[in-house]
C-alpha cells in the first residue's frame, strides 16, 4: 500500500530500502541558502528517520528513487548502481514527431561538465565522460509535432537524457536548461519521469521492480 511522507509518494519500505516517487519540483537532497532546504530526503526523513541517500534525479525530474535505511545498506546500493546492477527506465515527451518502433536505439556521446556555465553540461567527445542512453518512441503526435519516448540510460551521468535527447533533435519539453525557449515554454515543467526501477534486495538477494507512471 502506498503511503505519504510530507507530500511524497512511498510506494515501497521495508527495514531496509524505500522506494519514492518523487514529485517534479522538489529537490532529492538540500541545496545551498535557507530556500532550498525543503527536499525530498528531508521529507522522507520525518517518517523514516534512517533513511539515506543512495541517488538523485534531477529537481524538474519526477519519478522513482530509492532511499537506503543503514549505511551498510546505503553502501551496498551505491556499489550496484556503479556496477550497473540497477536497471532504470524513463518516459519523456519530445519536441518532434519520431518514427514510432519496438527497436531500440542508441546515444553514445560523452559528456563534460560546462565549467563557464555550471550546473549545465555539453557533449565533448574529446574530454567527456562516455555516455549511452538507449530510446524507443512508444507514440508519436504529428499535429502537435510532439513524441512519447522510452528512455534506458546505461550509464549515469548528471543531465544525461536531457543533453542526447536534444543532441538528436528531440529536446524535452519544458527543459529550461537544454530546450529553446518555445520548447521550454511548451510546459509547466520538465516532461521527464522515471518509470521504472529494478534490483536486487540488498538485504536478501529478490529480484524486485517497481513501475510507475507519470502523470502527462
Amino acid at each position: 500500500m502506498q503511503t505519504d511522507a510530507q507530500g511524497v509518494v512511498v510506494v515501497y519500505a521495508d527495514d531496509a530500502i524505500v522506494v519514492l516517487n518523487k514529485p517534479s519540483g522538489l529537490l532529492a537532497v538540500p541545496g545551498k541558502g535557507e530556500d532550498k532546504q525543503d527536499c525530498l530526503s528531508t521529507r522522507v526523513q520525518a517518517q523514516y528517520a534512517d533513511a539515506l541517500i543512495v541517488h538523485r534525479l534531477d529537481m524538474a525530474t519526477s519519478g522513482l528513487m530509492i532511499m537506503a535505511r543503514s549505511p551498510a545498506v546505503q553502501r551496498t546500493l551505491n556499489d550496484a548502481f556503479a556496477l550497473r546492477e540497477v536497471h532504470k527506465r524513463y518516459m519523456a515527451v519530445v519536441d518532434g514527431a519520431a518514427a514510432v518502433s519496438d527497436d531500440w536505439q542508441t546515444i553514445n556521446l560523452s559528456i563534460l561538465v560546462d565549467w563557464p556555465n555550471r550546473p549545465l553540461r555539453k557533449i565533448d567527445p574529446v574530454n567527456g565522460k562516455p555516455s549511452t542512453t538507449r530510446w524507443r518512441c512508444v507514440a508519436s503526435d504529428a499535429a502537435a509535432n510532439t513524441s512519447r519516448l522510452k528512455l534506458e540510460p546505461l550509464t549515469g551521468r548528471s543531465h544525461q537524457l536531457r543533453i542526447h535527447l536534444k543532441s538528436i533533435g528531440h529536446p524535452i519539453l519544458g527543459d529550461a536548461l537544454y530546450a529553446p525557449t518555445t520548447i521550454a515554454m511548451a510546459s509547466p515543467r520538465l516532461l521527464l519521469h522515471a518509470t521504472a526501477l529494478a534490483l536486487r534486495h540488498p538485504l536478501t538477494g529478490v529480484a524486485m521492480h517497481w513501475r510507475c507512471a507519470p502523470d502527462f
